[in-house]
């Protein structure tokens, strides 16, 4: 498992690397950018996988010590609250700054 997301997260470093000089070009205003879109899909992914990690570790400890269950809850709840308010304002920030359709001005 740990192999298989090192191997994306390399996959994804290249893609970026290579890709940034061919996106610094001044094209003018024309031209589909998909910033917005690629920053949205990483925040999602990171997201979910940390609440997937909160939840397994939380019902992990849960089945090991059922008496604080209530407490171990909580926290879960909490936590992935916390991580759901940072990825949304995530996704508003990369919609601003990925904007491909800029207001006229």
């Amino acid at each position: 498992m740990k192999q298989s997301v090192r191997m994306i997260a390399i996959m994804v470093g290249v893609f970026f690397a290579l890709s940034a000089p061919a996106m610094a070009q001044d094209v003018g205003s024309g031209g589909i950018h998909f910033s917005g879109a690629i920053g949205a899909g990483v925040i999602i992914l990171g997201a979910g996988y940390g609440i997937g990690r909160i939840g397994s570790a939380a019902v992990e400890s849960m089945a090991r010590q059922p008496e604080v269950a209530p407490q171990i809850q909580t926290a879960m709840i909490l936590s992935a609250a916390l991580i759901e308010g940072v990825t949304l304002l995530a996704l508003i920030a990369c919609f601003v700054v990925g904007d491909p359709w800029p207001a006229a001005g």
